[in-house]
């Protein structure tokens, strides 16, 4: 997947997030910038677990581009030959990101 596929599901979910949480994020930052997609995307899960709902339809919505730009990433991840997928976003989501370096309140 090319960074501008990144991108344009990177656009996606910012939007989502802009709508459901009032988080701004940096797209192209997102896109190019695999520890940060990575924290955005942790918030995004973490949030949308978080507002799980009968009023509130749009968190499977925020888990689906959360979820999609994680693979994306993980496509244009180099891993060891061999090493299945599945493996690989097991290990991504084992690595612990320290998410108020990217998410926190504005300055």
């Amino acid at each position: 997947m090319t960074e501008n596929d990144r991108l344009a599901i990177a656009a996606h979910l910012h939007v989502l997030l802009r709508r459901n949480t009032g988080r701004v994020t940096d797209t192209e930052w997102l896109a190019s910038n695999a520890d940060y997609a990575r924290a955005i995307i942790h918030f995004a899960r973490q949030h949308a677990q978080n507002a799980q709902s009968p009023q509130n339809a749009s968190f499977p919505e925020l888990l689906e581009w959360a979820t999609r730009l994680e693979n994306a990433w993980l496509e244009g991840a180099t891993s060891a030959p061999g090493v299945p997928l599945v493996q690989r976003a097991g290990e991504l989501l084992r690595q612990h990101v320290d998410a108020r370096k990217y998410v926190g309140p504005l300055r």
